[in-house]
C-alpha cells in the first residue's frame, strides 16, 4: 500500500476523533481506536473488516524498507518505530499474531506538555531541580511514563542551562531548546543497544541522561555509575509499585552482588514514580501516582536495616516529603467525585485501606456505609477486637 494513502487514512481518523489515544489494525477486525481508555470499532464504508493482506501492506509501508526493522520483525516478532503525518507524531508497534500482522499506533502530543498543563504533583518540580542521582518511572504500558518524563525534561529545559542526552526507542517527543541543549538519539538509527549508548553518553559531557528503558543488567549498572558520578539519570522500568522497583533492580543485578547493589541503590536513588491511568466519571482518564522519595528511612529499608518497615508503610507516613501511595491518591480522587467507588476499589493496592477511606468520606457526607443495619457486637468479642 502506498505510504501517501496510509498517511491520508491516519490523518482522517485522527481528525474525526481528535481525542483518541491509539489506532489498532487487526486482521479480520474493523479498524479500532482507543478513546478515553475504551476500545471503539469504526464503521467505515468499504472497510468493514481488515484483511491480513491490508494490515501487512500498511505495516510494510510504515517500515519503509528499513532493514533493521524488517530483521527485528522477522526474528523477534515485533518492531517499534516512530511515524509522522504532518504535525501528528505516532509511536508504532508492528507485531505478528495468530492471523497475521497487527499494528498499534499511539498518538503523541503535538507539543511538549508542561507539569502545569498535565496537573502533575508538585514534587515533579523538585525532581526537575535534582542535579545527580537516578529517578525511575514505573507503571504499565500506556500509563503515561514517557509523557511524565518529557514534562520534567521540559521543566529543566526552561530553567537550567544543561546538556541533555536522550536514548529512546523510538524518539517520542522532539524538544525545542530553550536554556538547555538537547541531543536525542534513537535505537537502531543512532545506536544499537542502550548499554553501549549509555556508556558512550558518559563521554559526551551530559548533565542529564534520559534512558528509554532499563532492559538489562548492563544498562542498570552503567545507569547507577552515571548517577554516582554526578549525572541525573531518568529512566523507566517494568514494575507496578515502588517496592517492586527496588526488588526488581536488586534481582537484575544478581544474588552474588545483592548487598553491593543495595548499597549503590541506596546512595544513588532519588525518586521512584509509579503511575496508572484510570477512567473518570465524565468518561476521561485520570493519572494517579505512587511517589517514593529516598529518605534515611527509605535507605534503611533498601539496605534491610532499621525497623524493617515495608515501603508501603514508609509511603503512607511520608506525606511531609511529598510521598504518597496509590490508595491515598484513589481516596482523594473519590472524595472529589472524579472517580466512582468501584474504580477506586478495583485499582486499590489494599482494598481494605481504600474501603475504610471511602467509608470515612461517606460518614462525613451523612451517607450509608453499609446495607446491613442493626448489628451489635457482643461485649466479649468487642474486648477481643480492642486487644488486636
Amino acid at each position: 500500500m502506498d505510504k501517501k494513502i496510509v498517511n491520508f487514512f491516519i490523518k482522517k481518523v485522527i481528525e474525526t476523533y481528535p481525542k483518541l489515544s491509539d489506532i489498532i489494525f487487526t486482521p479480520y477486525q474493523p479498524l479500532e481506536i482507543i478513546l478515553h481508555g475504551q476500545v471503539q470499532r469504526l464503521n467505515i464504508s468499504g472497510l468493514k473488516k481488515l484483511s491480513p493482506f491490508q494490515t501487512e501492506s500498511i505495516a510494510l509501508a510504515l517500515i519503509n524498507n528499513k532493514r533493521r526493522l524488517l530483521r527485528e520483525l522477522i526474528t523477534t516478532g515485533s518492531c517499534d518505530l516512530s511515524h509522522q503525518v504532518g504535525n501528528i507524531r505516532l509511536r508504532v508497534n508492528i507485531f505478528s499474531q495468530r492471523t497475521g500482522y497487527a499494528i498499534v499506533m499511539r498518538k503523541l502530543p503535538e507539543s511538549i506538555p508542561t507539569i502545569e498543563e498535565l496537573n502533575l504533583p508538585s514534587v515533579f518540580k523538585e525532581i526537575a531541580k535534582e542535579v545527580s542521582g537516578i529517578v525511575l518511572f514505573a507503571g504499565p504500558t500506556g500509563s503515561g511514563k514517557s509523557t511524565s518524563i518529557a514534562a520534567i525534561l521540559e521543566e529543566i529545559n526552561r530553567n537550567k542551562s544543561v546538556h541533555i542526552i536522550t536514548l529512546e526507542d523510538p524518539i517520542e517527543f522532539t524538544f525545542t531548546p530553550y536554556k538547555s541543549t538537547f541531543n536525542q538519539r534513537e535505537l537502531g538509527t543512532d545506536f544499537n543497544d542502550f548499554a553501549t549508548a549509555l556508556r558512550a553518553a558518559l563521554r559526551q559531557a551530559p548533565h542529564v541522561i534520559m534512558v528509554g528503558e532499563m532492559r538489562d543488567v548492563e544498562t542498570v549498572k552503567i545507569a547507577l555509575s552515571a548517577a554516582e558520578t554526578g549525572h541525573l539519570v531518568l529512566s523507566t522500568i517494568h514494575a507496578t509499585y515502588a517496592g517492586q522497583v527496588i526488588h526488581r533492580i536488586v534481582d537484575m543485578l544478581g544474588k552474588a552482588e545483592e548487598q553491593f547493589a543495595r548499597i549503590r541503590l541506596a546512595g544513588s536513588l532519588r525518586w521512584i514514580i509509579c503511575q496508572k491511568l484510570l477512567p473518570t466519571q465524565d468518561g476521561k482518564r485520570l493519572a494517579i501516582f505512587e511517589i517514593l522519595k529516598n529518605t534515611l528511612r527509605v535507605q534503611d529499608a533498601i539496605l534491610g536495616q532499621g525497623e524493617q518497615e515495608t515501603f508501603y508503610d514508609i509511603l503512607t507516613k511520608g506525606s511531609t516529603f511529598g510521598m504518597q501511595t496509590f490508595d491515598q491518591c484513589l481516596i482523594r480522587a473519590y472524595e472529589k467525585g472524579i472517580i466512582d467507588e468501584d474504580t477506586a476499589l478495583i485499582h486499590a493496592t489494599f482494598r481494605s485501606v481504600v474501603r475504610r477511606g471511602i467509608d470515612q468520606i461517606k460518614v462525613k457526607r451523612g451517607e450509608i456505609t453499609s446495607e446491613i443495619e442493626g448489628l451489635t457486637v457482643e461485649e466479649e468479642t468487642k474486648d477481643s477486637f480492642e486487644l488486636l
